[in-house]
């Protein structure tokens, strides 16, 4: 005849009394966890970051892909990259149509504003491409309406494609000693000029991305001659995702402790200035400017 051992049998297992674990033996467990944890955790969020910077690199690559049917299509022309502000009007002539803020304007979050531009048409109507999977940054008000991202955190080369009124002469206003590319057969080095990028949210504004140099008469540097106008995002372990004329793409690492700041609203207190000495503080800067253009 079977019978059923009560629960709270000495003999059971579970019971305080029985083969259960002590409470120093519970502890010990818990130290070893906590300190597991401590060693893989961080290695584990690296590994996960360098995941995100994967796929921000595809974008990247997806969206110079685009850019390549866009210019088959249009006699090697770039497509429109307008200087917009938040008053600007707006027009799907340029390669997307929006201007990021802090604020609650549709631009943060209205597909149409990249579908209805012009590369919308050869991305295949998607707008997953134009956002970093590691940029969740969003102003306090945007959090408060119960937002999880903004739409977009590429930006575009100012130094590439026609930019409307800034353009007097060929040249760009805004950094006239650079040559400005209407179209990919004026670029010499396609392999060196990048076309697009992931940019600080605190800067992204609108497609443009702008740096400009300012040299000093001497030709050496003084302390008002370059800043930050721009900002790169710096997401994935201190890097950001550039794709280039050619079609390829790299996270390049940056070295200078100005180029970095929180991915937050208000946080990249634009312009940094460089500081003129040491020399060396100007190395991203001057990656940057080497590779949005050549001097005329």
């Amino acid at each position: 005849m079977n019978h059923t051992r009560p629960a709270n049998s000495p003999s059971c297992p579970c019971w305080w009394g029985g083969v259960g674990f002590t409470l120093i033996e519970l502890l010990v467990v818990i130290a070893i966890i906590s300190i597991l944890s401590a060693i893989l955790l961080p290695a584990l969020s690296k590994a996960q970051e360098r995941a995100r910077g994967v796929v921000c690199l595809n974008n990247t690559k997806q969206l110079e892909l685009a850019c390549q049917l866009y210019t088959d299509d249009h006699e090697s022309f770039l497509p429109y990259n307008l200087v917009m502000s938040d008053n600007s009007p707006r027009n799907n002539i340029n390669w997307v149509n929006n201007v990021m803020t802090w604020s609650l304007s549709p631009d943060n979050t209205n597909p149409a504003t990249i579908t209805e531009a012009s590369l919308g048409l050869y991305n295949g109507g998607g707008t997953a491409i134009y956002r970093c999977p590691s940029d969740h940054a969003l102003s306090s008000i945007q959090s408060g309406a119960g937002w999880d991202h903004r739409i977009r955190s590429y930006s575009m080369n100012a130094m590439l494609g026609n930019a409307g009124p800034a353009i007097v002469g060929g040249a760009n206003t805004n950094n006239p000693g650079y040559q400005q590319f209407l179209k990919t057969t004026q670029i010499p080095h396609p392999a060196d000029i990048f076309v697009f990028l992931d940019e600080h949210p605190d800067s992204i504004g609108d497609g443009y991305f702008l740096n400009k140099d300012a040299p000093a008469a001497s030709g050496a540097y003084a302390a008002t001659d370059d800043e930050w106008h721009d900002l790169p995002a710096t997401y994935h372990n201190r890097s950001t995702a550039f794709t280039f004329a050619d079609g390829h793409a790299t996270l390049h690492h940056w070295l200078k402790a100005s180029t970095f700041r929180p991915p937050a609203a208000h946080a990249a207190n634009l312009p940094i200035e460089i500081p003129a000495t040491p020399a060396d503080e100007h190395a991203d800067f001057d990656w940057v400017l080497t590779h949005m253009s050549i001097e005329n």
